[in-house]
Protein backbone atom coordinates (compact mmCIF):
# COMPACT_ATOMS: atom_id res chain seq x y z
CA UNK A 1 0.00 0.00 0.00
CA UNK A 2 2.03 2.92 -1.32
CA UNK A 3 2.48 6.02 1.22
CA UNK A 4 3.22 9.64 0.74
CA UNK A 5 3.70 12.82 2.43
CA UNK A 6 2.29 14.67 -0.65
CA UNK A 7 0.15 12.40 -3.12
CA UNK A 8 -0.15 14.64 -6.59
CA UNK A 9 -2.62 13.81 -8.80
CA UNK A 10 -2.04 14.48 -12.70
CA UNK A 11 1.76 14.76 -14.28
CA UNK A 12 1.04 17.92 -16.26
CA UNK A 13 3.12 21.29 -15.74
CA UNK A 14 1.57 21.92 -12.82
CA UNK A 15 1.52 18.44 -10.97
CA UNK A 16 5.18 18.17 -12.06
CA UNK A 17 6.12 21.55 -10.70
CA UNK A 18 4.78 20.82 -7.29
CA UNK A 19 6.35 17.46 -6.56
CA UNK A 20 9.88 19.52 -7.38
CA UNK A 21 8.90 21.87 -4.70
CA UNK A 22 7.56 19.14 -2.58
CA UNK A 23 10.40 16.97 -2.82
CA UNK A 24 12.99 19.91 -2.55
CA UNK A 25 11.11 20.69 0.74
CA UNK A 26 12.23 17.49 2.42
CA UNK A 27 8.75 15.42 1.52
CA UNK A 28 7.79 11.88 0.51
CA UNK A 29 6.29 12.44 -2.86
CA UNK A 30 3.59 10.08 -5.40
CA UNK A 31 2.96 11.71 -8.99
CA UNK A 32 0.42 9.93 -10.56
CA UNK A 33 -1.13 10.40 -14.17
CA UNK A 34 -3.72 8.35 -16.08
CA UNK A 35 -1.42 9.05 -19.12
CA UNK A 36 2.54 8.86 -19.23
CA UNK A 37 3.35 12.52 -17.87
CA UNK A 38 4.94 13.76 -21.27
CA UNK A 39 1.42 13.13 -22.81
CA UNK A 40 -0.26 15.45 -20.05
CA UNK A 41 -1.83 18.50 -22.13
CA UNK A 42 0.23 21.02 -20.88
CA UNK A 43 2.09 19.32 -23.87
CA UNK A 44 -0.34 21.08 -26.54
CA UNK A 45 0.43 24.37 -25.10
CA UNK A 46 1.74 26.89 -27.81
CA UNK A 47 2.13 30.20 -27.43
CA UNK A 48 4.63 30.85 -24.49
CA UNK A 49 4.68 32.03 -20.55
CA UNK A 50 4.30 35.86 -19.71
CA UNK A 51 6.66 37.76 -16.99
CA UNK A 52 8.05 41.28 -16.81
CA UNK A 53 11.36 40.44 -17.00
CA UNK A 54 12.66 43.45 -19.48
CA UNK A 55 14.12 46.15 -17.48
CA UNK A 56 11.47 48.59 -19.23
CA UNK A 57 8.49 46.34 -18.11
CA UNK A 58 7.10 46.14 -14.40
CA UNK A 59 5.47 43.73 -12.82
CA UNK A 60 2.67 45.83 -11.89
CA UNK A 61 1.83 46.19 -15.81
CA UNK A 62 1.48 43.00 -16.36
CA UNK A 63 -0.75 42.91 -12.79
CA UNK A 64 -2.63 45.16 -14.41
CA UNK A 65 -3.01 43.89 -17.92
CA UNK A 66 -4.14 40.97 -16.04
CA UNK A 67 -7.07 42.60 -13.57
CA UNK A 68 -8.12 44.20 -16.63
CA UNK A 69 -8.29 40.92 -18.77
CA UNK A 70 -10.25 39.34 -16.43
CA UNK A 71 -13.00 41.66 -16.63
CA UNK A 72 -12.04 42.99 -13.01
CA UNK A 73 -13.44 39.44 -11.59
CA UNK A 74 -9.97 37.91 -11.16
CA UNK A 75 -8.66 38.64 -7.19
CA UNK A 76 -5.98 40.93 -7.25
CA UNK A 77 -3.73 39.37 -4.24
CA UNK A 78 -3.56 36.51 -5.97
CA UNK A 79 -2.66 38.24 -9.01
CA UNK A 80 -0.12 40.40 -7.68
CA UNK A 81 2.04 36.60 -6.16
CA UNK A 82 1.56 35.63 -10.01
CA UNK A 83 3.29 38.41 -11.71
CA UNK A 84 6.02 39.34 -9.13
CA UNK A 85 7.27 35.90 -9.17
CA UNK A 86 6.85 35.29 -13.02
CA UNK A 87 10.14 36.84 -13.81
CA UNK A 88 11.94 34.44 -11.59
CA UNK A 89 10.10 31.29 -12.88
CA UNK A 90 11.64 32.00 -16.43
CA UNK A 91 15.01 32.53 -15.24
CA UNK A 92 14.24 29.15 -13.43
CA UNK A 93 13.09 27.21 -16.40
CA UNK A 94 16.28 28.68 -18.46
CA UNK A 95 18.84 27.34 -15.69
CA UNK A 96 17.32 24.11 -15.97
CA UNK A 97 17.29 23.73 -19.77
CA UNK A 98 14.37 25.46 -21.42
CA UNK A 99 15.70 26.95 -24.59
CA UNK A 100 13.57 29.84 -24.75
CA UNK A 101 13.82 31.78 -28.11
CA UNK A 102 16.68 34.21 -28.08
CA UNK A 103 17.04 37.70 -30.11
CA UNK A 104 19.79 38.19 -32.39
CA UNK A 105 21.73 39.90 -29.46
CA UNK A 106 21.75 36.49 -27.59
CA UNK A 107 19.09 37.86 -25.02
CA UNK A 108 15.52 36.13 -24.14
CA UNK A 109 13.07 37.36 -26.71
CA UNK A 110 9.40 37.98 -26.73
CA UNK A 111 6.82 38.20 -28.36
CA UNK A 112 3.31 40.08 -28.26
CA UNK A 113 0.16 38.62 -26.51
CA UNK A 114 -3.45 39.45 -26.38
CA UNK A 115 -4.66 42.20 -23.73
CA UNK A 116 -0.94 42.71 -22.64
CA UNK A 117 0.51 46.38 -23.15
CA UNK A 118 4.43 44.99 -23.35
CA UNK A 119 5.42 41.65 -25.34
CA UNK A 120 6.35 40.00 -22.60
CA UNK A 121 5.72 36.81 -23.80
CA UNK A 122 8.95 34.10 -23.79
CA UNK A 123 8.81 31.17 -25.76
CA UNK A 124 9.90 28.24 -27.79
CA UNK A 125 8.55 28.21 -31.08
CA UNK A 126 5.15 27.32 -30.97
CA UNK A 127 6.01 24.15 -28.91
CA UNK A 128 6.75 25.59 -25.84
CA UNK A 129 4.33 23.62 -22.96
CA UNK A 130 6.36 20.70 -24.85
CA UNK A 131 10.04 22.33 -24.33
CA UNK A 132 9.23 23.09 -20.67
CA UNK A 133 7.04 19.98 -19.99
CA UNK A 134 10.30 17.53 -20.75
CA UNK A 135 12.59 19.88 -18.54
CA UNK A 136 10.58 19.07 -15.75
CA UNK A 137 10.12 15.88 -16.36
CA UNK A 138 13.98 15.22 -16.74
CA UNK A 139 13.85 17.01 -13.18
CA UNK A 140 11.51 15.06 -12.05
CA UNK A 141 13.99 11.73 -13.03
CA UNK A 142 16.87 12.92 -11.05
CA UNK A 143 14.86 12.84 -7.52
CA UNK A 144 14.78 9.36 -6.00
CA UNK A 145 12.11 10.31 -3.20
CA UNK A 146 9.71 11.20 -6.01
CA UNK A 147 7.61 8.45 -6.73
CA UNK A 148 6.18 8.39 -10.31
CA UNK A 149 2.69 6.38 -10.93
CA UNK A 150 2.05 6.42 -14.66
CA UNK A 151 -1.23 4.99 -16.34
CA UNK A 152 -3.35 5.21 -13.04
CA UNK A 153 -6.74 6.47 -13.28
CA UNK A 154 -7.87 8.22 -9.59
CA UNK A 155 -11.50 8.01 -9.09
CA UNK A 156 -11.87 9.10 -5.97
CA UNK A 157 -10.65 11.02 -2.97
CA UNK A 158 -10.20 9.72 0.67
CA UNK A 159 -11.31 11.29 3.82
CA UNK A 160 -10.56 10.34 7.35
CA UNK A 161 -12.95 10.20 10.47
CA UNK A 162 -12.56 13.82 10.90
CA UNK A 163 -13.05 15.18 7.04
CA UNK A 164 -9.38 15.76 6.29
CA UNK A 165 -7.99 14.35 2.93
CA UNK A 166 -6.20 11.24 3.77
CA UNK A 167 -5.24 9.85 -0.08
CA UNK A 168 -7.19 8.99 -3.08
CA UNK A 169 -8.04 5.44 -4.68
CA UNK A 170 -7.03 4.51 -7.69
CA UNK A 171 -7.43 1.96 -10.67
CA UNK A 172 -4.24 0.56 -12.95
CA UNK A 173 -4.93 0.40 -16.23
CA UNK A 174 -2.51 -1.59 -17.17
CA UNK A 175 -3.74 -4.73 -14.85
CA UNK A 176 -7.67 -3.21 -13.32
CA UNK A 177 -5.98 -3.64 -10.16
CA UNK A 178 -7.34 -1.11 -7.52
CA UNK A 179 -5.63 0.46 -4.71
CA UNK A 180 -5.36 2.74 -2.24
CA UNK A 181 -3.13 5.58 -2.08
CA UNK A 182 -2.05 6.85 1.84
CA UNK A 183 -0.90 10.64 1.84
CA UNK A 184 -1.26 13.48 4.62
CA UNK A 185 -1.70 15.87 1.77
CA UNK A 186 -3.32 15.36 -1.53
CA UNK A 187 -2.74 17.99 -4.66
CA UNK A 188 -4.97 18.21 -7.46
CA UNK A 189 -3.20 19.34 -10.67
CA UNK A 190 -5.54 17.28 -12.80
CA UNK A 191 -6.28 19.75 -15.69
CA UNK A 192 -9.40 21.03 -16.71
CA UNK A 193 -12.45 19.43 -18.50
CA UNK A 194 -12.77 20.55 -22.13
CA UNK A 195 -13.99 17.25 -23.22
CA UNK A 196 -17.37 18.38 -21.63
CA UNK A 197 -17.81 20.78 -25.30
CA UNK A 198 -17.30 19.60 -28.76
CA UNK A 199 -15.00 20.57 -30.60
CA UNK A 200 -12.66 21.47 -28.16
CA UNK A 201 -9.15 21.86 -28.76
CA UNK A 202 -8.44 20.48 -25.24
CA UNK A 203 -6.80 16.54 -25.18
CA UNK A 204 -9.56 13.36 -24.95
CA UNK A 205 -7.85 13.30 -21.30
CA UNK A 206 -9.60 16.31 -19.89
CA UNK A 207 -12.65 14.96 -18.31
CA UNK A 208 -12.62 17.55 -15.49
CA UNK A 209 -11.76 14.51 -13.28
CA UNK A 210 -9.97 16.64 -10.20
CA UNK A 211 -12.78 19.20 -10.26
CA UNK A 212 -15.60 16.43 -9.73
CA UNK A 213 -13.65 14.76 -7.19
CA UNK A 214 -12.77 17.64 -5.21
CA UNK A 215 -16.88 18.96 -5.28
CA UNK A 216 -17.72 15.39 -4.67
CA UNK A 217 -15.54 15.62 -1.52
CA UNK A 218 -17.22 18.62 -0.39
CA UNK A 219 -14.92 21.30 -1.83
CA UNK A 220 -15.82 24.62 -3.13
CA UNK A 221 -15.83 25.39 -6.98
CA UNK A 222 -15.71 28.95 -7.96
CA UNK A 223 -16.44 30.82 -11.20
CA UNK A 224 -17.12 27.37 -13.16
CA UNK A 225 -19.56 29.60 -15.83
CA UNK A 226 -16.46 31.29 -17.31
CA UNK A 227 -15.45 28.89 -20.06
CA UNK A 228 -13.09 30.75 -22.88
CA UNK A 229 -13.45 30.12 -26.33
CA UNK A 230 -9.82 30.94 -28.33
CA UNK A 231 -10.44 32.89 -31.18
CA UNK A 232 -8.68 30.35 -33.69
CA UNK A 233 -8.86 27.01 -33.80
CA UNK A 234 -10.20 24.86 -37.00
CA UNK A 235 -13.90 24.13 -37.34
CA UNK A 236 -14.93 20.10 -37.23
CA UNK A 237 -11.94 19.86 -35.26
CA UNK A 238 -11.00 21.96 -32.83
CA UNK A 239 -7.58 21.88 -33.50
CA UNK A 240 -5.75 25.40 -31.64
CA UNK A 241 -3.56 27.66 -34.35
CA UNK A 242 -1.32 29.51 -31.37
CA UNK A 243 -2.16 32.76 -30.61
CA UNK A 244 1.55 33.56 -31.55
CA UNK A 245 0.53 33.64 -35.01
CA UNK A 246 -1.26 37.17 -34.53
CA UNK A 247 1.28 37.92 -32.10
CA UNK A 248 3.88 37.48 -35.02
CA UNK A 249 1.45 40.39 -36.81
CA UNK A 250 -1.19 37.73 -38.41
CA UNK A 251 -4.82 39.73 -39.59
CA UNK A 252 -8.28 38.67 -39.19
CA UNK A 253 -10.71 39.12 -42.13
CA UNK A 254 -14.28 38.48 -42.68
CA UNK A 255 -15.86 36.53 -46.14
CA UNK A 256 -15.57 40.79 -47.64
CA UNK A 257 -11.77 40.85 -46.99
CA UNK A 258 -12.79 43.38 -44.24
CA UNK A 259 -9.92 43.47 -41.44
CA UNK A 260 -13.19 43.43 -38.88
CA UNK A 261 -11.18 43.97 -35.45
CA UNK A 262 -10.84 47.70 -36.26
CA UNK A 263 -14.61 47.96 -35.59
CA UNK A 264 -14.32 46.25 -31.63
CA UNK A 265 -11.34 46.89 -30.67
CA UNK A 266 -9.14 49.77 -32.70
CA UNK A 267 -6.95 50.13 -30.67
CA UNK A 268 -5.07 46.51 -29.77
CA UNK A 269 -6.83 44.71 -33.47
CA UNK A 270 -6.29 41.06 -33.43
CA UNK A 271 -4.34 41.22 -29.87
CA UNK A 272 -7.62 42.34 -27.60
CA UNK A 273 -7.72 39.92 -25.33
CA UNK A 274 -9.61 36.47 -26.22
CA UNK A 275 -12.81 37.12 -24.96
CA UNK A 276 -13.32 39.70 -27.37
CA UNK A 277 -12.10 38.42 -30.23
CA UNK A 278 -13.78 35.17 -29.81
CA UNK A 279 -17.17 37.49 -29.97
CA UNK A 280 -16.26 39.59 -32.91
CA UNK A 281 -15.63 37.10 -35.16
CA UNK A 282 -18.69 35.01 -33.41
CA UNK A 283 -20.66 38.33 -34.52
CA UNK A 284 -19.15 38.23 -38.19
CA UNK A 285 -20.05 34.95 -38.46
CA UNK A 286 -23.39 34.83 -36.92
CA UNK A 287 -24.39 38.51 -39.39
CA UNK A 288 -23.53 36.30 -42.57
CA UNK A 289 -20.22 38.05 -43.12
CA UNK A 290 -18.02 34.75 -42.83
CA UNK A 291 -17.66 32.27 -44.83
CA UNK A 292 -19.84 29.31 -45.48
CA UNK A 293 -18.49 26.68 -43.14
CA UNK A 294 -18.90 29.47 -40.36
CA UNK A 295 -15.42 30.68 -40.14
CA UNK A 296 -13.23 33.67 -40.63
CA UNK A 297 -9.82 33.92 -41.87
CA UNK A 298 -6.36 34.14 -40.21
CA UNK A 299 -3.92 35.32 -42.88
CA UNK A 300 -0.82 34.41 -41.88
CA UNK A 301 0.93 35.23 -45.22
CA UNK A 302 1.58 39.16 -43.66
CA UNK A 303 4.79 37.63 -41.69
CA UNK A 304 7.69 36.64 -43.27
CA UNK A 305 7.97 33.38 -44.58
CA UNK A 306 11.07 32.84 -42.99
CA UNK A 307 9.92 33.66 -39.75
CA UNK A 308 6.97 31.59 -39.88
CA UNK A 309 9.20 28.04 -40.20
CA UNK A 310 10.86 29.60 -37.36
CA UNK A 311 8.37 30.82 -34.94
CA UNK A 312 5.14 28.98 -35.95
CA UNK A 313 6.14 25.93 -37.25
CA UNK A 314 3.79 23.60 -35.37
CA UNK A 315 1.10 25.29 -36.65
CA UNK A 316 2.42 25.02 -40.45
CA UNK A 317 2.11 21.13 -40.01
CA UNK A 318 -1.03 21.65 -38.57
CA UNK A 319 -2.49 23.76 -41.06
CA UNK A 320 -1.01 21.05 -43.94
CA UNK A 321 -2.21 17.67 -42.52
CA UNK A 322 -5.77 19.31 -40.80
CA UNK A 323 -7.03 22.01 -42.85
CA UNK A 324 -4.97 21.43 -46.65
CA UNK A 325 -3.63 24.66 -46.21
CA UNK A 326 -0.07 26.43 -46.84
CA UNK A 327 0.04 28.75 -44.39
CA UNK A 328 2.98 30.46 -45.69
CA UNK A 329 1.04 31.10 -49.05
CA UNK A 330 -2.63 31.27 -48.60
CA UNK A 331 -5.34 32.33 -45.35
CA UNK A 332 -6.44 29.53 -43.49
CA UNK A 333 -10.22 29.31 -42.02
CA UNK A 334 -10.91 29.91 -38.63
CA UNK A 335 -13.62 29.78 -35.88
CA UNK A 336 -13.87 30.51 -32.29
CA UNK A 337 -14.07 27.16 -30.08
CA UNK A 338 -13.54 25.72 -26.59
CA UNK A 339 -10.37 26.14 -25.00
CA UNK A 340 -9.91 26.60 -21.31
CA UNK A 341 -11.87 27.00 -17.77
CA UNK A 342 -11.05 30.06 -15.75
CA UNK A 343 -13.29 28.15 -12.71
CA UNK A 344 -12.30 25.24 -10.79
CA UNK A 345 -11.54 24.58 -7.12
CA UNK A 346 -11.45 27.56 -4.87
CA UNK A 347 -8.02 27.94 -3.72
CA UNK A 348 -5.81 30.26 -1.89
CA UNK A 349 -2.31 31.08 -2.93
CA UNK A 350 -1.29 28.50 -1.47
CA UNK A 351 -3.04 26.11 -3.55
CA UNK A 352 -5.20 25.18 -0.41
CA UNK A 353 -8.93 24.13 -0.34
CA UNK A 354 -11.36 24.35 1.72
CA UNK A 355 -10.96 20.53 2.98
CA UNK A 356 -8.22 19.91 4.64
CA UNK A 357 -5.26 18.42 3.55
CA UNK A 358 -6.49 19.43 -0.60
CA UNK A 359 -4.72 21.67 -2.78
CA UNK A 360 -5.54 22.31 -6.12
CA UNK A 361 -3.01 24.10 -8.73
CA UNK A 362 -3.39 25.01 -12.22
CA UNK A 363 -6.45 25.03 -14.55
CA UNK A 364 -8.36 22.61 -12.23
CA UNK A 365 -8.26 25.00 -9.24
CA UNK A 366 -9.16 28.33 -9.23
CA UNK A 367 -7.24 30.66 -7.15
CA UNK A 368 -8.89 33.52 -9.41
CA UNK A 369 -5.95 34.92 -11.49
CA UNK A 370 -8.51 34.70 -14.60
CA UNK A 371 -11.16 35.98 -13.35
CA UNK A 372 -13.86 36.06 -16.10
CA UNK A 373 -11.02 35.56 -19.43
CA UNK A 374 -7.79 34.52 -19.11
CA UNK A 375 -4.88 36.42 -20.80
CA UNK A 376 -3.05 34.17 -23.85
CA UNK A 377 0.38 32.62 -21.87
CA UNK A 378 -0.78 33.58 -18.59
CA UNK A 379 -1.64 29.90 -18.21
CA UNK A 380 1.48 28.07 -18.17
CA UNK A 381 2.60 31.19 -15.40
CA UNK A 382 -0.47 29.87 -13.55
CA UNK A 383 0.74 26.48 -13.18
CA UNK A 384 4.39 27.17 -12.59
CA UNK A 385 3.67 29.89 -9.44
CA UNK A 386 0.68 28.04 -8.00
CA UNK A 387 2.31 24.67 -8.71
CA UNK A 388 5.10 25.56 -7.05
CA UNK A 389 3.39 27.25 -3.94
CA UNK A 390 1.18 24.30 -3.23
CA UNK A 391 3.88 21.82 -3.56
CA UNK A 392 6.14 23.86 -1.26
CA UNK A 393 3.13 24.10 1.44
CA UNK A 394 2.22 20.63 1.13
CA UNK A 395 5.62 19.89 2.02
CA UNK A 396 5.96 22.06 5.27
CA UNK A 397 2.81 21.06 6.84
CA UNK A 398 2.74 17.65 5.90
CA UNK A 399 6.39 17.31 8.05
CA UNK A 400 4.26 18.33 11.31
CA UNK A 401 1.96 15.46 10.48
CA UNK A 402 1.44 11.62 11.43
CA UNK A 403 0.74 9.44 8.30
CA UNK A 404 -3.18 8.48 8.23
CA UNK A 405 -4.02 5.42 8.44
CA UNK A 406 -5.26 3.04 6.05
CA UNK A 407 -8.94 2.29 5.33
CA UNK A 408 -9.70 -0.68 2.61
CA UNK A 409 -13.81 0.49 2.91
CA UNK A 410 -12.46 2.72 0.34
CA UNK A 411 -11.04 0.71 -2.03
CA UNK A 412 -14.05 -2.00 -1.33
CA UNK A 413 -16.63 0.85 -2.26
CA UNK A 414 -14.57 1.76 -5.56
CA UNK A 415 -13.98 -2.00 -6.63
CA UNK A 416 -17.94 -2.36 -6.42
CA UNK A 417 -18.84 0.64 -8.16
CA UNK A 418 -16.59 -0.37 -10.73
CA UNK A 419 -18.05 -4.52 -11.13
CA UNK A 420 -21.71 -2.55 -11.43
CA UNK A 421 -20.72 -1.32 -14.47
CA UNK A 422 -18.88 -4.22 -15.71
CA UNK A 423 -21.55 -6.36 -15.02
CA UNK A 424 -24.45 -3.93 -16.86
CA UNK A 425 -25.89 -5.40 -19.86
CA UNK A 426 -26.70 -3.04 -22.73
CA UNK A 427 -29.98 -1.59 -22.14
CA UNK A 428 -30.09 1.88 -22.71
CA UNK A 429 -27.54 4.17 -24.99
CA UNK A 430 -23.47 4.08 -25.49
CA UNK A 431 -21.32 6.12 -23.21
CA UNK A 432 -20.23 7.27 -26.05
CA UNK A 433 -23.42 8.99 -27.47
CA UNK A 434 -24.15 10.90 -24.09
CA UNK A 435 -20.78 12.44 -24.48
CA UNK A 436 -21.45 13.47 -27.92
CA UNK A 437 -25.05 14.91 -27.14
CA UNK A 438 -23.36 16.75 -23.96
CA UNK A 439 -20.05 18.45 -26.25
CA UNK A 440 -23.17 19.18 -28.64
CA UNK A 441 -25.75 20.68 -25.94
CA UNK A 442 -22.41 22.35 -24.39
CA UNK A 443 -21.23 24.48 -27.64
CA UNK A 444 -25.05 25.22 -28.85
CA UNK A 445 -25.95 26.60 -25.75
CA UNK A 446 -22.93 27.25 -23.11
CA UNK A 447 -20.73 29.18 -25.80
CA UNK A 448 -19.65 32.20 -26.90
CA UNK A 449 -23.26 33.73 -26.46
CA UNK A 450 -25.66 32.56 -24.14
CA UNK A 451 -29.31 33.70 -22.87
CA UNK A 452 -31.76 32.05 -20.13
CA UNK A 453 -33.71 29.94 -22.45
CA UNK A 454 -30.99 28.27 -24.21
CA UNK A 455 -29.43 27.62 -20.79
CA UNK A 456 -32.31 26.73 -18.96
CA UNK A 457 -32.26 23.63 -21.99
CA UNK A 458 -28.85 22.53 -21.73
CA UNK A 459 -29.19 22.31 -17.72
CA UNK A 460 -32.67 20.06 -18.51
CA UNK A 461 -30.10 18.13 -21.44
CA UNK A 462 -27.57 17.86 -18.99
CA UNK A 463 -29.37 16.25 -16.29
CA UNK A 464 -31.40 14.25 -18.09
CA UNK A 465 -28.02 12.37 -19.61
CA UNK A 466 -27.09 12.25 -15.81
CA UNK A 467 -29.66 9.71 -15.64
CA UNK A 468 -28.98 8.10 -18.77
CA UNK A 469 -25.65 8.03 -17.60
CA UNK A 470 -26.53 5.53 -14.89
CA UNK A 471 -27.26 2.77 -16.85
CA UNK A 472 -24.12 2.82 -19.33
CA UNK A 473 -22.61 -0.20 -19.76
CA UNK A 474 -19.37 -1.82 -21.06
CA UNK A 475 -18.57 -3.82 -24.28
CA UNK A 476 -14.99 -4.91 -22.63
CA UNK A 477 -15.39 -7.11 -19.48
CA UNK A 478 -11.77 -7.53 -18.97
CA UNK A 479 -9.27 -5.75 -16.98
CA UNK A 480 -6.28 -4.92 -19.27
CA UNK A 481 -6.59 -1.19 -20.83
CA UNK A 482 -10.24 -1.32 -20.31
CA UNK A 483 -10.94 2.04 -21.66
CA UNK A 484 -14.55 1.05 -21.41
CA UNK A 485 -14.56 1.18 -17.82
CA UNK A 486 -12.58 4.16 -17.62
CA UNK A 487 -14.80 6.42 -20.05
CA UNK A 488 -17.90 5.56 -18.08
CA UNK A 489 -15.82 7.02 -15.29
CA UNK A 490 -15.14 10.28 -16.79
CA UNK A 491 -18.26 10.58 -18.20
CA UNK A 492 -19.73 10.76 -14.82
CA UNK A 493 -17.13 13.63 -14.19
CA UNK A 494 -18.21 15.05 -16.65
CA UNK A 495 -21.86 15.90 -16.64
CA UNK A 496 -20.60 17.19 -12.81
CA UNK A 497 -18.52 19.50 -14.68
CA UNK A 498 -21.36 20.44 -17.26
CA UNK A 499 -24.07 21.10 -14.47
CA UNK A 500 -21.84 23.07 -12.83
CA UNK A 501 -20.97 25.31 -15.39
CA UNK A 502 -24.86 25.70 -16.21
CA UNK A 503 -26.15 26.48 -13.42
CA UNK A 504 -23.26 29.12 -12.82
CA UNK A 505 -23.85 30.53 -15.97
CA UNK A 506 -27.66 30.54 -15.28
CA UNK A 507 -27.46 32.43 -11.73
CA UNK A 508 -24.66 35.41 -13.77
CA UNK A 509 -27.29 37.57 -14.88
CA UNK A 510 -24.70 40.01 -17.12
CA UNK A 511 -21.94 40.07 -19.63
CA UNK A 512 -18.32 39.67 -17.91
CA UNK A 513 -15.07 38.05 -19.69
CA UNK A 514 -16.45 34.89 -21.35
CA UNK A 515 -19.92 34.78 -19.88
CA UNK A 516 -21.78 36.99 -22.00
CA UNK A 517 -25.39 36.90 -21.63
CA UNK A 518 -27.21 38.65 -24.83
CA UNK A 519 -30.52 38.81 -22.16
CA UNK A 520 -28.14 40.65 -19.89
CA UNK A 521 -25.77 42.10 -22.45
CA UNK A 522 -24.30 44.50 -19.85
CA UNK A 523 -21.64 44.39 -16.97
CA UNK A 524 -23.33 44.96 -13.39
CA UNK A 525 -20.67 45.33 -11.01
CA UNK A 526 -23.60 46.71 -8.25
CA UNK A 527 -24.59 43.37 -8.66
CA UNK A 528 -22.41 40.50 -9.39
CA UNK A 529 -18.71 41.92 -8.90
CA UNK A 530 -18.64 38.76 -6.43
CA UNK A 531 -17.78 35.00 -7.30
CA UNK A 532 -20.36 32.36 -8.10
CA UNK A 533 -19.62 29.31 -5.23
CA UNK A 534 -21.18 25.94 -5.50
CA UNK A 535 -21.16 23.14 -3.57
CA UNK A 536 -22.82 19.79 -3.78
CA UNK A 537 -25.54 19.89 -1.73
CA UNK A 538 -27.71 17.22 -0.19
CA UNK A 539 -29.92 16.43 -3.76
CA UNK A 540 -27.02 15.76 -5.48
CA UNK A 541 -27.19 19.49 -7.13
CA UNK A 542 -25.30 22.39 -7.28
CA UNK A 543 -25.93 24.66 -4.22
CA UNK A 544 -24.93 28.57 -4.89
CA UNK A 545 -23.13 30.29 -2.40
CA UNK A 546 -21.17 33.92 -3.12
CA UNK A 547 -17.53 35.52 -1.84
CA UNK A 548 -16.02 38.84 -2.59
CA UNK A 549 -13.64 39.75 -5.02
CA UNK A 550 -10.27 40.74 -3.44
CA UNK A 551 -9.34 44.28 -4.65
CA UNK A 552 -6.36 45.50 -4.07
CA UNK A 553 -5.06 49.07 -6.19
CA UNK A 554 -7.07 48.55 -9.56
CA UNK A 555 -10.20 49.44 -9.15
CA UNK A 556 -13.02 48.42 -11.79
CA UNK A 557 -13.64 50.37 -14.82
CA UNK A 558 -14.94 50.41 -18.73
CA UNK A 559 -12.92 47.80 -20.55
CA UNK A 560 -11.46 49.04 -23.77
CA UNK A 561 -9.41 47.73 -26.11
Amino acid sequence: MPQHDVLIIGAGLAGQRAALAAAEGGASVGIMSKVHPVRSHSNAAQGGINAALNPEDTWESHAFDTVKGSDYLGDQDAIEVMCREAPQQILDLEHLGVTFHRNEEGRLGTRAFGGASAARTYYVADITGQAILHVLYEQLMKHSEVRRYEEWFVTSLMRDENGRISGAVARNIRDGRVELFVAKAVILASGGNGQIYNPTTNALICTGDGIAMAYRAGATLMDMEMVQYHPTTLAGNGLLITEGARGEGAHLYNAKGERFMEKYAPNKMELASRDVVSRAEQTEINEGRGFPDGTVALDITVVPRKRIHEALREIVMVGRDFAGVDITREPIRVKPGNHYTMGGVKTDIDGQTDIPGLYAAGECACVSVHGGNRLGANSLLDTLVFGRRAGAHAAEITAQLPMPKPDRSWVEAEERKIREIVSRERSGRRGAEIKAELGKTMDKYAAVFRDEEGLQTALETVRRLKEEAKTVATDDKGTVFNQDVLAALELGFMLDNAECVVVGALERKESRGAQFRTDYPERNDEEWLKHINLNLSEDGTPEISYSDVTITQWQPEERRY
